[in-house]
Formats: C-alpha cells, sequence, structure tokens
C-alpha cells in the first residue's frame, strides 16, 4: 500500500463526506483500497471492495469496444452509414451520419438530455415515465422526432443519443441484446464476474442503491430519476476490481487486437487545451504532448464516477460512489500523489 495515496484519499473523504468505493494498483500490486459509507443507508450496509456501483456514463467505452469488435470481425467500418445498419424512423438526422461521427460525438443528432436546455435529469420522465425505459428501442421517442442541433462533423457536442443509436447498432448486427453482447464479449472476456446491467427492481445482492442528498439533510434514492435499465449510454453496474480487470483486458489487447486497441485509444477530435476524446474514450495529454491518462467518467443522480489509465505508470485508478458527487474530488487528490511518483504534467 501507498501510504500517501490513502491518507490523501481519507483526507479528502472527510471534507466532501464521499460515499463509494476507491480502487489504486499497478501492474503488480495494489497502491491503495478504501471503502466509505453506505450501500444501503436504510439498513446501514456498508460499502465494501465487492460492492457494486452505477457508473453512468462511463460505461460509453463499452459500447464503442463493442463497436470496434464488430469493424475487427468485418461486420461494419467507421464509415458505415447510420441507415446502412439502422431502419427506425429519425425524421430530421442527416443521411451522411456515420458510425465515426456517432463514436466522436461530432454527428450533430438530437440529443434526449441536453445538458446546455435542462438541468433537471427527472424532467425526461414526466411524459416517458422511467418505468418504460427497459431496452433501448424505449429511447427512440425521447430525440428521434427532434430536429438536428449541428451539422455533421461541424463540432464536437457530447451525445447520449448517438450511443443509444450505436447500441441499436450492435444488436442489430449481432443479433443479441446489447447487454448480452457486452456481457458476454466483454465482461466475460475480461473477467469482470461481478459487473453487468442490472434493472432496478432487480438488483443483485451487494448492488450499491444511489443517494441524493437533499440541502436540507434528507436524501431520497435515485430509482425515480433514471431508467429500469442502463443501456448503451450509461448505467452499467461494476466493482472496482473488475473496471481495472477492464483496463488490463484492452491494454493487453485481450478485447480487440493492437491495431483496433489503437484505434479506440486515438485522439479522434480536440475537445479542449489538453483534452481529446477518442472513441468512448477521454484522452489528456501532458504538456510535452505525451499521454498522460485515458479515462471514462459519468454522472447521474445519485451517481458519480472517475477511472483513468496512465500509461506512463501502468497504474489504473477507479472511483465509484453511490452519491452525486464526490467520484472527481477523489480522483483529483490520488493524480496529485501520482505527479510526486512519476512527475507527471
Amino acid at each position: 500500500m501507498n501510504k500517501n495515496i490513502q491518507e490523501k484519499i481519507i483526507d479528502i473523504q472527510n471534507k466532501v463526506d464521499f460515499s463509494g468505493s476507491v480502487s489504486v494498483e499497478d501492474k503488480v500490486k495494489v497502491l491503495a483500497e478504501e471503502n466509505f459509507g453506505y450501500a444501503n443507508r436504510s439498513d446501514q450496509i456498508k460499502n465494501n471492495s465487492a460492492t457494486r456501483f452505477g457508473i453512468a456514463s462511463g460505461c460509453k467505452l463499452f459500447t464503442a469496444i463493442a463497436i470496434c469488435q464488430l469493424v475487427e470481425k468485418r461486420e461494419i467500418s467507421f464509415n458505415s452509414k447510420l441507415t446502412d445498419h439502422l431502419d427506425v424512423e429519425l425524421k430530421h438526422v442527416d443521411e451522411k451520419v456515420t458510425v465515426h461521427h456517432l463514436l466522436t460525438h461530432t454527428s450533430g443528432i438530437p440529443d434526449y438530455f441536453d445538458e446546455d436546455v435542462m438541468d433537471d435529469f427527472e424532467e425526461l420522465w414526466v411524459t416517458n415515465p422511467m418505468y418504460h425505459i427497459k431496452k433501448l428501442e424505449d429511447f427512440l421517442p425521447l430525440f428521434q422526432d427532434e430536429p438536428m442541433r449541428a451539422k455533421v462533423g461541424e463540432s464536437f457536442h457530447y451525445n447520449n443519443a448517438g450511443y443509444i443509436l450505436l447500441g441499436l447498432i450492435v444488436e442489430r448486427v449481432s443479433g443479441l441484446e446489447f447487454s448480452d453482447y457486452i456481457q458476454a464479449h466483454i465482461f466475460n472476456q475480461a473477467n469482470m464476474k461481478h459487473s453487468g446491467y442490472f434493472a432496478f427492481d432487480a438488483l443483485p445482492a451487494n448492488t450499491a442503491l444511489g443517494y441524493i442528498d437533499k440541502v436540507d439533510g434528507s436524501w431520497k434514492t435515485n430509482i425515480y430519476s433514471l431508467p429500469v435499465k442502463g443501456g448503451s449510454d450509461g448505467g452499467a453496474y461494476v466493482t472496482t476490481n473488475d473496471m481495472a480487470k477492464l483496463w488490463t483486458a484492452l491494454m493487453n489487447f485481450q478485447l480487440l487486437n493492437e491495431t483496433y486497441t489503437n484505434k479506440l485509444l486515438s485522439t479522434h477530435i480536440q475537445v479542449n487545451d489538453s483534452g481529446y476524446y477518442g472513441y468512448g474514450i477521454w484522452i489528456k495529454k501532458t504538456t510535452n504532448n505525451n499521454i498522460l491518462k485515458y479515462h471514462v467518467m459519468g454522472y447521474d443522480p445519485g451517481v458519480s464516477f472517475h477511472s483513468a489509465y496512465y500509461p506512463d505508470l501502468s497504474i489504473k485508478v477507479v472511483v465509484c460512489s453511490n452519491k452525486s458527487d464526490g467520484a472527481f474530488d477523489i480522483m483529483s487528490g490520488i493524480e496529485e500523489e501520482l505527479v510526486k511518483i512519476k512527475n507527471l504534467k
């Protein structure tokens, strides 16, 4: 164990009341592992190293890996048009939209939750109750009649609907339900034995409930804030150990061959000064233009998640929380300590 990293995690937890699990490991050993708070507050069941957590948009990486697997098998291509593989009514979507555009959030298609105009996720379920959202097709009415928000390929704009469409492509091409495909071709291949797409009304044992804390000190769970079952844009459950296994499998070419792993991890579009986006993954560079980290993140009501792989150190960090915030603070503190290990800038 690395005493400095552990002390940093505990110090930040005391300041932000973090609830969740944290894991930091390199190729051969665990550098830090901590658990805080309750998976179930009512029954006072504590979070532990085997607790499953929702990771929201963190699992867009799984969708991107699935698409790259199908490209590797030559069943689709990155230049495939959306209309080549999907026969669904999308009233105003430009026919020039490709798989590459969807993967890189540059398609310009309408989103079902636009953070520029919406700030309450629960608004979505007023006319489309969340208990009806059980499969990918159920998301289509939320955006299929809306106009394009930008020209195809014009700019990066984070887009959940694009990943719903990618998931539908996986289903059409593979013949499997999306969650079954991910289970067979990613979770099982990476030995992620405790991860899955679980329904709110059928959660397995040792799964953390998501909590939304109110200003007055009261709280509620997120069961009425999210779809019954997650899909290709977000909503899988993982343990910290399983997510570390995902990084290992990806970097060791167990999920994709070297060519397509590199394709997934390429900087396809620049988002800001040091931030880039690959396929389903964020990429941050150093001041010397080297890769600082590959990382994923996810935020939903009652969920905050950050995970990263630092190639220069071969270190994997996983931070899972069953509260709406806190993961970023813990992740930032850990990174401060990693900078000291090898002067990462």
